[in-house]
């Protein structure tokens, strides 16, 4: 039996995760997905790169079929600010290759800064015709919310012990197809977005009372096959382990597989790893995993849900780089997965 599946790069370019693992000396922390055989990236000169000078883009799809996005340290799309902020937005209509973006103004929601000295998002998820977003770098990170589809924004409350880069587990369309009435909200265990930690940690809140930090329960272990849940956040337990390698992440809900896809970034370096699970918490296991991509330096890995075939097994990859890569912008790689024969059905 096979410990590890083979991941492709391009056409040509095949790496055994066996091999990889031995030769890096960084084993994934979860056997391999039952459902994913094999995950295929296009070839690098295939990525497209927008929004120049602009990273970060944690999105969410909203009630008007857009998808709604924050950019970070940059001046968006084309035709960019003549400012760089630390937190712009911008919404994106279309389907890639073909896709369009506009940036979106806002006062009361932009910040000012660079790195971390700059408030900017990690997480984002519209939420009956409201948009919702977790902001980090604000002495561990600070609820903000809009009614307005972005024009303006409240500043809630923010989180003192852990969850210091959370971001929302996203389901479809404003929400749609969610397994129940909360909203999860995952972050590495720790209070920096720039620190690798041990853990992922898990939060979840009634959808109507997503404002009210009283109202906030966390994964606090199993019993019985079931999910332990306290508002007390020092009972919280780790719902994902890999030792120094849990940093920036993002959750979404692959609606064929049905299958929970945890995206995490080990690193700043390339390394990340994709996970599923069949509920929010576990018990997960490996789709991709790589400390040494293909790319360097590169960062926050997203897949849109929007941008999920209908087979299920084409996806489309957001991430950013380094600038001395080429890669600071909003860039899009596709993403093609083989499954095992019935593991849809």
């Amino acid at each position: 039996m096979r410990v590890e599946k083979t991941v492709v790069f391009g056409v040509a370019i095949a790496m055994a995760f066996s091999v990889l693992a031995r030769k890096a000396g960084c084993e994934p922390p979860y056997p391999p997905s039952s459902i994913v055989q094999s995950a295929t990236f296009d070839s690098t000169p295939t990525i497209i790169r927008r929004a120049v000078g602009s990273d970060n883009w944690p999105i969410t799809w909203c009630d008007d079929d857009s998808l709604f996005t924050s950019y970070g340290d940059g001046s968006g799309f084309e035709p960019r600010l003549k400012e760089k902020l630390s937190q712009g937005f911008a919404r994106i209509t279309g389907m890639p290759p073909a896709f369009e973006a506009v940036n979106i103004r806002s006062p009361s929601g932009e910040t000012q800064g660079d790195g971390p000295k700059g408030a900017k998002a990690s997480g984002m998820l519209m939420v009956d015709g409201r948009l919702y977003m977790w902001v980090r770098n604000t002495g561990n990170s600070q609820l903000v919310w809009s009614k307005d589809r972005g024009a303006t924004w409240t500043w809630g409350f923010k989180f003192t012990e852990s969850f210091g880069c959370p971001a929302f587990l996203n389901y479809g369309k404003n929400y749609e197809g969610a397994r129940d009435s909360f909203v999860y909200t995952y972050s590495s265990d720790g209070p920096s977005a720039y620190v690798s930690y041990d853990t992922v940690v898990l939060a979840r809140v009634p959808k109507d009372k997503i404002t009210q930090r009283a109202a906030y329960e966390f994964f606090a272990g199993e019993k019985g096959g079931e999910a332990v849940w306290s508002n007390d956040i020092a009972a919280r337990q780790a719902i994902f382990r890999y030792p120094g390698n849990c940093q920036r992440l993002d959750v979404i809900y692959h609606p064929v597989f049905r299958r929970y896809w945890l995206i995490l970034g080990y690193n700043h370096e390339s390394g990340w790893g994709i996970y599923d699970a069949p509920k929010p918490w576990g018990p997960w296991t490996t789709v991709f995993h790589t400390d040494r991509w293909d790319i360097r330096g590169t960062h926050g890995y997203r897949f849109p849900t929007k941008w999920i075939s209908g087979d299920g097994k084409t996806l489309w990859l957001i991430f950013s780089g380094g600038v001395k890569y080429g890669y600071d912008a909003f860039c899009l790689r596709r993403l093609t997965l083989t499954t095992a024969s019935g593991a849809t059905q």
